[in-house]
């Protein structure tokens, strides 16, 4: 088993994505603190995980408060008493408008989730993680980094583009402490993320293209799956990407290549 004796934190580990890291990473040994607003959905992963035969823990916290990110990072620590994997996952895609319609408090509901959370969760995971090195995988997005047709998501993609640059920055500052730092970019999967997207007046906005034949090439058009994610967000947790940090990798079927 590829983590066996780790232990990893999984944000949004509630549904989609996160969920199937959860389960994915506890199959492979790892101990597993899975982390979502909702508690219901992070003890049903919970249990899942633990009938793979590995620890879980569920952890309701919302990443835009650092006293819950605190919080969680501290059940970690008197559960296990150490951390060697962060898969900071949690995110929303908040409303999608026209620039001049996004109220404020909406722009910084969707920074706060995704690019603060992101922080926070990495800022108090880092004590831990120096102890004895670990891997830190971020999720951020095709949108904002290669591709910028998703209308109205302004804040959505802004968001998604500064958790690169994060990653960037903390993965050279926290090389000498054996600590890789990365980042996935996933184009189209299918989550419920879309459904829980509020798009107001996008079509003041969009510019006509369209692809016909399908705008994912890999696959005809058909998105990805969680499960296809979580594998990669595997890799990057395990001793096998060992040499990579600072690092984004396209998960989307060449979508990003055909739209970018």
């Amino acid at each position: 088993m590829e983590l066996e004796g780790k232990v990893a934190l999984i944000t949004g580990g509630g549904s989609g994505i996160g969920a199937a890291a959860c389960r994915l990473f506890g199959h492979e040994g790892a101990k597993v603190a899975t982390l979502s607003r909702t508690l219901s959905e992070v003890k049903e992963t919970a249990e899942a995980v633990r009938a793979s035969g590995s620890d879980a823990l569920a952890l309701e916290a919302d990443v835009s408060k650092p006293e819950d990110v605190e919080r969680a990072i501290s059940a970690v620590k008197d559960r296990w008493g150490r951390l060697d994997i962060v898969f900071a996952h949690a995110g929303v895609n908040g409303l999608w408008a026209p620039v001049e319609e996004i109220p404020p408090e909406a722009w910084q509901q969707t920074i706060a989730i995704n690019l603060h959370g992101t922080f926070y969760t990495i800022h108090y995971a880092v004590p831990l993680l120096k102890q004895q090195g670990g891997s830190v995988i971020v999720t951020s997005s095709i949108n904002g980094n290669r591709k910028f047709t998703c209308w109205g998501a302004s804040a959505y993609s802004s968001s998604k583009a500064a958790q690169v640059a994060l990653v960037k920055m903390t993965a050279l500052e926290l090389a000498k402490h054996q600590i890789r730092v990365n980042v996935i970019c996933p184009g189209a999967i299918g989550t419920q993320i879309e459904e829980n997207t509020e798009k107001r007046h996008i079509e003041k906005v969009v510019e006509p293209v369209v692809y016909p034949a399908g705008n994912i090439p890999l696959t005809d058009g058909k998105p990805g799956t969680s499960e296809q994610v979580a594998q990669l967000a595997l890799f990057l947790a395990s001793d096998r990407s060992s040499h990579i940090t600072g690092t984004e990798i396209y998960i989307d079927g060449g979508e990003s290549l055909l739209e970018g």
